[in-house]
């Protein structure tokens, strides 16, 4: 028997899941409002001709392709990838990265801000049992989590910072994910990094990971708190095919198999 754990979160229009002028709308049209467009299609026919004088149900909707539970390509990141080459987009990103068993590391005890070491990733990953594998796609659990929608989620939940990255993608890791706003620390508290230290190379430390080694990573994931420590579970998070683009929607969702008995 098998399991399915929606890790996606949901889009509505205007909610607090992104920063002002980045958030998503959405023009409903209900069957009344569409009959006309409908019977635009077919002279001589009337409104009242339809069942119920009713056309089609229909969304416009205004997005980025950051909104939502999305799938970043290495092209996000930077231009480039693996040391100089063309950066992958997200129509040219491997599907087998995309289906594949995966694990949960909980980080929520950590502050908003934080930025996780390697050492942190390691204590987590003994604490679990697991043995990173290449491919395994790894995910997150911040506080960010059940902040989405809320004022405050842009800001919330620590971030994964350049060696702890790096720890995951030279064993073998291409595709990572966070229920936050960023894989990398929110940016107000990054930016108080950077001034107190004046090293700009703070800014996107995890992110920029890729223009070495190109890897994937989910943001805005939803719902990882319901996944186990110890059943072993496979994720499928299959982006939408845009062309040439930085990243692609996806309803990223966990498999579980387990004992009918």
């Amino acid at each position: 028997m098998r399991r399915f754990i929606d890790l996606s979160c949901t889009i509505e229009s205007g909610i607090a899941s992104d920063p002002p002028g980045f958030r998503p709308e959405i023009e409903y049209r209900n069957h009344l409002q569409t009959a006309s467009e409908m019977i635009s299609f077919f002279p001589g026919v009337t409104s009242s001709d339809l069942p119920e004088g009713e056309g089609w149900a229909i969304e416009w909707l205004r997005l980025n392709t950051h909104n939502g539970t999305h799938l970043d390509a290495p092209y996000h990141f930077a231009s480039t990838m693996d040391g100089g080459a063309r950066a992958i987009t997200i129509d040219e990103v491997p599907l087998d990265w995309c289906f594949r068993p995966g694990i949960r590391l909980d980080f929520r005890h950590f502050a908003d801000g934080y930025v996780v070491r390697a050492a942190d990733v390691e204590a987590e990953l003994l604490r679990i049992g697991h043995t990173l594998r290449p491919y395994d796609i790894v995910l997150v659990n911040t506080r960010a989590g059940k902040r989405y929608g809320m004022d405050d989620y842009v800001s919330a939940g620590c971030g994964m910072g350049r060696e702890a990255t790096l720890y995951l993608i030279e064993r073998g890791v291409r595709l990572t994910g966070t229920d936050a706003w960023s894989w990398d620390a929110p940016f107000v508290h990054t930016k108080e990094r950077v001034a107190e230290s004046g090293d700009a190379s703070l800014i996107w430390e995890g992110h920029r990971v890729g223009i070495d080694h190109g890897y994937c990573h989910l943001e805005k994931l939803h719902n990882l708190e319901s996944l186990p420590d110890s059943t072993p579970f496979f994720v499928s998070c299959f982006p939408v095919k845009i062309k040439g683009a930085s990243a692609g929607w996806t309803r990223a969702v966990a498999i579980i198999d387990e004992d009918p008995a």
